[in-house]
């Protein structure tokens, strides 16, 4: 059986369960398609809350990002795990006891203001579509190289399989779509990981065999580092890039990680409020299990591709041939994925080579005028293939590689599928029913949610055919956006009785502006290539990148919520009262409409 078929297999298979399921659990009422009827246990719902957390960027991206940085980009490792400690202890208890459908009806009611609830609506849109953008990204990278289809094609395909399934079983059946998707994810991440610990150190746990020694006795980051210093690339295991920016980075991923409406929604779908805190508990538990994996899947990819591409030993014993590319079995996997676009090499000194190294080092410039090298001629790799293609360049089974097309999209679906519902519970339930028209039926907001979720899926799959970086990147810009404007105010709402509605929303709105002006002067207005007047690489402020900003625009949304709720009314004591009673986690309020 050829891979291609293969592939069909694992795929076509995982995706008659997940639509099964969302037959199977189909959402009847509004409160199952918001909060699945508030019946979920614990276990369960960290089970899913982790698929809905790792996502494109966690599967697909991140490891990609850190294999060809290293160090540096552990930040993303430390900034999404250390915010589901932020969201255990500081506002999924306090939130499930407030007992609303969405992030928005609380911050309405808390702040009590129909403005709020519209500013936070707007936020929260604006923070998702930008994290849909990154999965939507993936799901076309897994797309595009499993069905053998180019990039776009992938991304259409992938698109019509989340409306298939999103629409139509709301949040009962994307929950548990959700708890076999990660079982499918978790499964397809570790097999692989755990074959190549085994080929390259002997230690059958990835997270120990990073550390340990390689068959020749050599510790494997040692090796590591000596290979890619030799090619002019940066020490993998060292500190290079800014730390104030490192630092900023990782505050922006954990509080944006608190602050994202598609997780917290999440807590409003168990009985009680003791559940939440332990469905948080649960869910770091299993993204334990791909978080500690993924610097071990970057570092062993990042050295068999080093390795492939100068089998005999380095610099000295020369690059791989064109010849050896074309022909040799164990090369098949680049041909594959130059059918993507995705990846592309090119004899630029027609001698018969490929030689990748780092062409902009001013070390190396020497060593490739003597050589005859004309720049690297690995022209492209794009970092969210390397976990998709880590089987392939490892040479595994064909049974492993399908696993791993099964799993690389289901962590791209579930995450898309709980961001769809989000935006279209906050268009319906906030927007409409909230604001625009209070008396609608019940039948009535349910059609208009999953009208609003088909229409996000278009907006989404359209930006995602140029998205503003690889997935984990443009990621962090949506969790730069959450950090900056929700998290700062689901924070004032529950531990502080200063701040008022002028105060809340003044905040909300001077966070979201001023980090959003920031990433579209880096990445583009509108993300439209071509329209920024800076770069990462060059930044407005210093060394503070686009996808750093969002800690910043969190400082200021703080800074003028209080400045204005000094200066405004204070707030009403029947509020005050509210706020003091949600701080005793005890109990659960019931979901009430309005």
């Amino acid at each position: 059986m050829d891979q291609f078929t293969i592939n069909l297999l694992f795929v076509g298979a995982s995706f008659a369960l997940y639509i099964g399921i969302a037959i199977w659990a189909r959402a009847g009422s509004t409160s199952e398609f918001y909060a699945a009827g508030r019946g979920i246990h614990p276990v369960t719902n960290g089970m899913a809350t982790a698929a809905d957390w790792m996502s494109a960027a966690s599967f697909i991206s991140m490891a990609g990002l850190i294999a060809f940085t290293g160090y540096d980009n552990s930040s993303f490792l430390m900034g999404w795990t250390g915010g589901y400690v932020l969201l255990a202890l500081l506002l999924a208890p306090y939130l499930r006891k407030f007992g609303k459908y969405t992030v928005s009806e609380f911050i309405g009611d808390r702040f009590y203001s129909q403005t709020a609830r519209i500013v936070a609506v707007i936020c929260l849109i604006v923070a998702s579509v930008t994290y849909v953008i990154g999965q939507m990204t993936g799901v076309g990278v897994a797309f595009g190289r499993f069905l053998e289809v180019p990039n776009t094609t992938g991304l259409l395909i992938g698109a019509g399989v989340v409306f298939a399934y999103a629409v139509l079983g709301g949040m009962k059946g994307v929950t548990y779509t959700q708890v076999a998707q990660y079982c499918v994810l978790i499964t397809a991440y570790t097999i692989p990981a755990i074959f190549i610990s085994l080929q390259l150190t002997g230690n059958p746990v990835p997270a120990l065999g990073l550390f340990g020694d390689t068959a020749s006795g050599e510790p494997l980051l040692t090796k590591l580092d000596a290979i890619v210093t030799e090619l002019g690339f940066n020490d993998y295991t060292a500190h290079h890039s800014n730390t104030l920016n490192m630092v900023l980075f990782t505050l922006s991923l954990m509080i944006g990680t608190a602050g994202l409406p598609h997780v917290i929604m999440r807590f409003f779908t168990v009985p009680k409020v003791s559940d939440a805190r332990w469905s948080a508990g649960w869910a770091l538990v299993f993204i334990a299990l791909l978080y500690l994996t993924a610097p071990a899947v970057g570092a062993m990819a990042r050295l068999n591709i080093t390795d492939m591409m100068w089998p005999n030993g380095g610099i000295e014993g020369g690059a791989v041939s064109v010849e050896e590319i074309d022909n040799d079995a164990r090369y098949d996997w680049m041909a594959t994925w130059k059918k993507t676009g995705l990846l592309d090499w090119e004899d630029k000194n027609g001698d018969g080579k490929i030689q990748y190294y780092n062409d902009k080092s001013e070390a190396m410039a020497g060593i490739a005028e003597e050589k005859g090298w004309v720049g690297n001629e690995l022209t492209k790799f794009n970092r969210d293939i390397l976990v998709l293609a880590n089987p392939e360049i490892a040479n595994l089974p064909g049974w492993v590689i399908g696993l791993v097309a099964a799993g690389g999209l289901a962590a791209a679906l579930s995450t898309a599928a709980g961001l769809l519902l989000a935006i279209s519970s906050a268009v319906s339930h906030d927007l409409i029913k909230g604001a625009i028209n209070p008396s609608i039926s019940e039948k009535g907001e349910l059609l208009s949610a999953r009208i609003a979720m088909a229409v996000a899926i278009v907006v989404a799959t359209y930006l995602g055919l140029n998205p503003p970086g690889f997935a984990a990147q443009t990621v962090a810009l949506a969790f730069g956006l959450a950090a900056a404007s929700i998290f700062p105010a689901l924070m004032m709402g529950i531990f502080s009785t200063r701040i008022n509605n002028v105060g809340a929303v003044a905040g909300m709105l001077a966070g979201l502006t001023v980090t959003l002006v920031y990433i579209f002067l880096h990445k583009g207005w509108l993300f439209i290539p071509g329209t920024n007047s800076f770069t990462d690489a060059d930044p407005l402020l210093g060394p503070i990148k686009s996808t750093s900003f969002g800690a910043i625009g969190a400082m200021v949304n703080f800074g003028v919520a209080y400045v204005v709720a000094g200066m405004t009314k204070e707030t009403p004591q029947e509020i005050k009262d509210l706020v003091e009673s949600v701080r005793i986690p005890r109990g659960a309020g019931t979901a009430q409409d309005h």
